[in-house]
C-alpha cells in the first residue's frame, strides 16, 4: 500500500491502529512471545499468560459456544468454517481440531502467521487456510463454500459499515443449510464515557512514539478498539427483514440473562444465557 493509501486507511478506519500497533509487534515475536508481552490485546488475561493457557481457553470458548449453537461432538468434523477475526489463533487451534477446514480470517497479517504458529503447536495445520482482510470488508473465499461463519468480539472492532459488510459476507459465503453465529456489541450506560474516549485515544495513537509505548497497555488499547455499537433491528434490517423465514430460518439472538435485548423484527427467537457479557448479543441462524 502506498504512503497516501495507509494515510487514507487511518483517517477511514482508526479504530485499526490499535490492532496495526499490536500486529507490528507481533512481526518479530513467536507465538509465545506475542501471548506474554501484548495476550491482553487477544484474551482477558493479563498475567502468567503463556500460548498454552492462551489456546487452553479457547479451547473451552469453543467447546461451550459450539454447543450453544446446537453443534454435536462429531457433527463438525466433515464441515467447513470461516473464522471472521481469528487474531493469532486463540480459538482457532481448537477449531482446527474440530473442523476439516477452517479459513481463520483477519486484517492484519502479522496476526495470520502468528496464527498459524498458534495452530502448529496446539491444533491440527493441514486443516487451516489463512485469509487477509485487507480492505476490512470482504472475505477472499468463494460464495456457498462453508459450512459454518463465525465471529467473536471482532465486528464490534470494526466501524459499523464494515462490521454490516461482514455480516454480508458471512451470509454470501455460508452453503445452503450452513450457520451463521456473530457476535456484536450492544449500548450499555458506561458506553456514554467508553465510546468519546475512545475516540481520543485514537487521536493519540497516531503519534508513532505514542503508539509504541500505548500498545503495551491493555485498558489504553481496549478504550481504543470502541469503535461500534450495533442493536439487534441495526443488523438485522441490513440483512434484509423480508429473508427472515426465507432464507434465514431459525433467527435466534442470544443474549445475557442479565439484560433484556430488543428487536422489532417478526420470527425472531430470542434466549438468555447466563455466561453472556451483558453488553454482547449473537446472531445465530441457519441459511434455508
Amino acid at each position: 500500500m502506498t504512503l497516501l493509501g495507509r494515510i487514507g486507511e487511518r483517517l477511514r478506519r482508526p479504530q485499526g491502529v490499535p490492532w496495526r500497533s499490536a500486529g507490528l509487534r507481533t512481526e518479530s515475536l513467536s507465538a509465545d512471545e506475542s501471548v506474554r508481552s501484548t495476550g491482553w490485546v487477544f484474551d482477558n488475561k493479563t498475567k502468567d499468560v503463556s500460548l498454552e493457557s492462551f489456546t487452553s481457553g479457547g479451547e473451552n470458548e469453543v467447546r461451550r459456544y459450539l454447543k450453544l449453537f446446537g453443534y454435536t461432538n462429531d457433527e463438525t468434523r466433515d464441515l467447513s468454517m470461516v473464522e471472521i477475526g481469528s487474531g493469532i489463533g486463540r480459538m482457532t487451534a481448537s477449531f482446527s481440531k474440530r473442523f476439516r477446514l477452517v479459513y481463520a480470517a483477519d486484517v492484519d497479517a502479522a496476526f495470520l502467521e502468528r496464527c498459524r504458529e498458534t495452530v502448529f503447536h496446539h491444533g491440527e495445520p493441514n486443516a487451516l487456510r489463512t485469509l487477509h482482510v485487507a480492505d476490512g470488508r470482504t472475505l477472499d473465499i468463494e460464495s456457498q463454500s462453508v459450512d459454518f461463519a463465525f465471529s467473536y468480539i471482532t465486528l464490534q472492532h470494526c466501524s459499523g459499515e464494515d462490521a454490516l459488510s461482514l455480516v454480508t459476507e458471512a451470509l454470501r459465503v455460508t452453503k445452503s443449510g450452513g450457520r451463521i453465529a456473530l457476535n456484536f456489541r450492544t449500548w450499555t450506560a458506561l458506553d456514554a464515557a467508553l465510546v468519546p474516549l475512545g475516540g481520543i485515544v485514537r487521536v493519540l495513537w497516531r503519534t508513532p512514539k505514542a503508539a509504541k509505548y500505548m500498545a503495551r497497555i491493555r485498558s489504553l488499547t481496549r478504550l481504543g478498539w470502541q469503535a461500534n455499537r450495533l442493536s439487534p433491528d441495526d443488523v438485522l434490517a441490513s440483512v434484509g427483514l423480508d429473508l427472515i423465514g426465507t432464507r434465514l430460518r431459525d433467527v435466534t439472538i442470544i443474549h445475557s440473562s442479565r439484560r433484556r435485548v430488543a428487536t422489532s423484527a417478526d420470527g425472531v427467537r430470542k434466549v438468555s444465557v447466563r455466561r453472556v457479557h451483558p453488553s454482547h448479543w449473537w446472531l445465530v441462524a441457519r441459511l434455508a
